[in-house]
C-alpha cells in the first residue's frame, strides 16, 4: 500500500516522500534535514529522488541525501542539475521497484525551461513542482506564455480524478486572485470557504485534482468568457487572443495583493 507524505520545508514548501511502509521515494528534497527525520521516524529506506527543475527550494538537499545514501537521482534533462544521473525528457518512463511504482515524464516548460512533471496513472498521481499549483501556476521566470499555456494544457488533459502534488502551499491566495478574475464562479467560492477551514485546522490543501483545478484554475479557464469579459473590463487585454488572454492574466496575478 503505497503512501504520500507532506513534509514541510522552509516558509511554504512541501517536500513529498512516496512510500510503502519500507523504502520511500523523495520529490523535490529542497531541504535534506526534514527528510531525513521522516525516514528515521517512519523507519524508512530511501531508495530515489525525483526532481522537476533545478531552483534551489526543489533541490538544496540532494547533495546531503545522497553522501548518506547513494540513490539514483531522476531530474530534467534540459536542466543542469548536480546529482542527477538519470537524465529524463518528454515520453521517457520510470519504473521503480522499491517502492513499486511507474511514472512518465511530461515536459512542462514555462517556470523554467527544462521543467518536468512526473505522473503515475496507476495511482493518478501528479508531481508538477511549480507549473501547476492549486489554484494558480508558477512565474515565468524562463518560459514564454506560450510554453506555460501548453505546459498547463498537458496537465489539463490528464484525468480528472488524478490527484495533484504541488509543491507550495499558495492555494488561499491563489483562489483569492481567481475569486478577483472571476467572482460568479460559484465552484470557486465553495472551494474557497472548504480551503480557508483546512488552512485553519493546520491541514495542506494539497492535493487538489485535475478536475477541480479545471473548474476553478483561472489559469486553466483563461480562455472562459467570464476571465476574457473581466481582463476587457479592467483594460487589461485590447483582444481575446489566448495567449495575450494568459499573459495578461499571468501579469495580474504578479502584481495582485
Amino acid at each position: 500500500m503505497l503512501s504520500v507524505l507532506a513534509v514541510p520545508a522552509f516558509q511554504d514548501n512541501y517536500l513529498w516522500l512516496i512510500h510503502d511502509g519500507k523504502h520511500a521515494v523523495v520529490v523535490d528534497p529542497g531541504d535534506a534535514a526534514p527528510i531525513l527525520d521522516a525516514l528515521a521516524r517512519l523507519n524508512l529506506s530511501l531508495s530515489a529522488i525525483l526532481l522537476t527543475h533545478h531552483h534551489a527550494d526543489h533541490v538544496g538537499g540532494v547533495g546531503e541525501l545522497t553522501d548518506r545514501m547513494p540513490v539514483p537521482v531522476f531530474g530534467p534533462r534540459k536542466e543542469a542539475i548536480a546529482g542527477v544521473n538519470r537524465p529524463l525528457g518528454e515520453g521517457d518512463h520510470v519504473s521503480l521497484n522499491e517502492p513499486r511504482l511507474d511514472f512518465d515524464v511530461i515536459e512542462v516548460p514555462g517556470h523554467t525551461r527544462g521543467h518536468i512533471a512526473y505522473f503515475s496513472s496507476g495511482q493518478r498521481w501528479l508531481f508538477c513542482g511549480d507549473t501547476l499549483f492549486a489554484g494558480g501556476c508558477g512565474r515565468l521566470f524562463e518560459g514564454s506564455p506560450e510554453q506555460m499555456v501548453s505546459s498547463l494544457a498537458k496537465l489539463a488533459a490528464l484525468p480528472d480524478d488524478t490527484a495533484v502534488y504541488c509543491a507550495h502551499e499558495y492555494t488561499l491566495s491563489n483562489l483569492r486572485f481567481a475569486q478577483a478574475v472571476e467572482p460568479g464562479n460559484e465552484p470557486l467560492n465553495r472551494r474557497m470557504q472548504s480551503e480557508q477551514d483546512k488552512r485553519e485546522r493546520g491541514i495542506p490543501t494539497v492535493p487538489s485534482s485535475i478536475g477541480l483545478e479545471k473548474a476553478t484554475n483561472p489559469f486553466l479557464r483563461h480562455t472562459h468568457p467570464d476571465i476574457l469579459r473581466k481582463l476587457s473590463d479592467e483594460k487589461k487585454i485590447s483582444s481575446e487572443e489566448p495567449i495575450s488572454a494568459f499573459a495578461a492574466l499571468r501579469e495580474w496575478k504578479n502584481n495582485f495583493r
